[in-house]
């Protein structure tokens, strides 16, 4: 009986490990559940965020779009509006204008109808009044006649006597007769003297020291340099004190143009000193790269005067054109050195003459400049300069030697110019007071970049930064320049040189619309 007991309880203890076990399997089996759900819901919860994020983005990116969108079609609708206000604008305008004309065509009928009526009435009123008073002025015109008559007939007695007892006295006194010869005959003298000496003496003065009105700038001798500057001005006139320079000093160029253009300075000195007709030079490239200063240069080597004019000041002159022209070569000729006349933007007026563009004033002028230049001349040198020489007139081409283009300077002629301006306009101004600039921070690296940043850049737009970096300077109580100033002056300058390009395009296009709707 008790190993029944034993046995029982043993097996009720084995029952009860194995319920134990069983117990914590579950146990074990209802923690991993709850595991399994916790990722499970974690791993939803991830998903739901990455969802959230995807959709948040997307929602963005298509706001932007949108924002985009609404931009572009703002600034079109705006490009649009201002267009279109233009247009009214260019509308507004012609209609004044045609009301304009119209109203003076008006004012003008009324004017001549006005000035019609009052003639008519006035002359109508003169008659009525000359026939109604016709036998009073009858009678007043016999009157005042025969009083007249009388006065005349007392005046021609009085004065025929007098006349004939003055006459009869001088006869017969010969000292009277020869001092009166003589006076005669020294004041006809002196009169006639005096006008041709004031008459040869003006003509002189005019041509040797006046200047004509087409000439803008010369290095003759005017009338108010001498009363201006009497010591230099006769220094100049007796050429004491004046010697030839450099053809191409403060000039900085490609190496082959260069010495294309010394040899042309070489040549022309040469042909002055053997009075051997000149050659006639065009210049031609885009402005600023150093045309004029070599034309300049040019003239003082070869020790000629020179004179400049622009082919913009001809037309305005009109009929007047041509008389101005004849001065101008008839002024020339009287230069004892030499002439060099430089025709600055020449192509605005010696275009062809086949075009429609050009006026029959300005066809005339350029007639008489062709017969100026149509023959070899060892007294003035004829250079041109332009930007278009295409539209150059057959004839005018055909009177030009020789051609030299200057181009837009290469990264070797900035890097030179930008040391040259800097040293000119920084380090050594050539004014005596002007103060010297002081450079913080700016070494060869920062001219390095200065000169990649100004490609495209002409002489004179170099020598424009240089000066702005002066003014900058000149803005700070030391004259102090640093790095900063230096490249931002830079940046400033591109882009008004990339705006008045923008305005030129413009020009051009709009000028092209013009010329297309006529």
């Amino acid at each position: 009986a008790s190993s029944a007991i034993e046995l029982v309880k043993t097996q009720e203890a084995t029952k009860q490990h194995e319920a134990a076990a069983k117990r914590a399997e579950m146990d074990a089996y209802s923690q991993q559940l709850r595991q399994q759900n916790i990722q499970a819901e974690a791993e939803e919860a991830r998903k739901t965020l990455e969802a959230q994020t995807q959709h948040d983005k997307h929602r963005s990116e298509y706001k932007d779009e949108l924002e985009r969108k609404r931009q572009v079609d703002m600034l079109n609708a705006q490009k649009y509006m201002q267009d279109e206000q233009l247009k009214k604008q260019e509308e507004m305008v012609e209609r004044q204008e045609s009301m304009r004309r119209k109203t003076a065509e008006i004012e003008a009928d009324l004017r001549t109808k006005t000035e019609l009526a009052k003639t008519q009435a006035e002359a109508e009123g003169r008659i009525r009044q000359e026939r109604e008073n016709h036998d009073l002025i009858l009678d007043k015109v016999r009157l005042e006649a025969a009083e007249n008559r009388n006065t005349v007939l007392k005046a021609v007695s009085d004065g025929g006597k007098m006349l004939g007892e003055g006459l009869s006295s001088y006869l017969t006194d010969g000292e009277k007769l020869r001092n009166t010869a003589f006076m005669v005959s020294l004041a006809a003298v002196g009169i006639y003297s005096a006008k041709t000496a004031a008459g040869i003496g003006g003509r002189f003065i005019e041509a040797r020291l006046g200047k004509p009105s087409l000439v803008r700038e010369t290095s003759r001798v005017t009338v108010s340099q001498m009363l201006k500057h009497p010591i230099s001005s006769a220094q100049r006139l007796t050429g004491l004190g004046v010697s030839s320079q450099d053809a191409l000093k403060g000039i900085v160029l490609e190496d082959t143009l260069d010495s294309q253009l010394r040899k042309i300075a070489v040549s022309t000195a040469h042909t002055k000193k053997n009075k051997a007709p000149f050659r006639h030079l065009l210049l031609h490239g885009p402005p600023g790269t150093g045309k004029t200063m070599f034309a300049k240069g040019l003239a003082h080597h070869s020790g000629l005067e020179f004179a400049i004019l622009t082919g913009g000041d001809i037309a305005p002159l009109g009929r007047d054109a041509v008389t101005e022209i004849h001065k101008l070569f008839e002024w020339a000729k009287t230069s004892r050195k030499g002439l060099l006349l430089f025709v600055d933007e020449a192509d605005a007026f010696l275009q062809s003459r086949e075009t429609n563009k050009i006026s029959e004033d300005q066809r005339n002028a350029l007639n008489a400049f062709l017969y100026r230049t149509g023959t070899e001349s060892d007294q003035f040198m004829m250079v041109y300069a332009s930007n278009q020489p295409s539209q150059f007139d057959e004839a005018v081409l055909d009177r030009i030697d020789e051609m030299v283009e200057f181009d837009l300077p290469g990264e070797h002629e900035r890097r030179k110019m930008v040391a040259l301006y800097i040293e000119k306009y920084l380090l050594n101004p050539p004014a005596r007071w002007a103060k010297k600039v002081t450079t913080v921070d700016i070494g060869d690296e920062e001219i390095e970049r200065v000169v990649k940043e100004t490609e495209g850049f002409s002489g004179r737009a170099i020598s424009k930064l240089a000066i702005a970096w002066q003014a900058a300077a000149y803005g700070t109580d030391g004259a102090i320049l640093d790095k900063e100033t230096f490249f931002s002056t830079v940046q400033n300058h591109k882009k008004s040189m990339s705006q008045k390009d923008g305005w030129m395009q413009h020009a051009i296009e709009r000028a092209d619309m013009l010329t297309t709707d006529r």
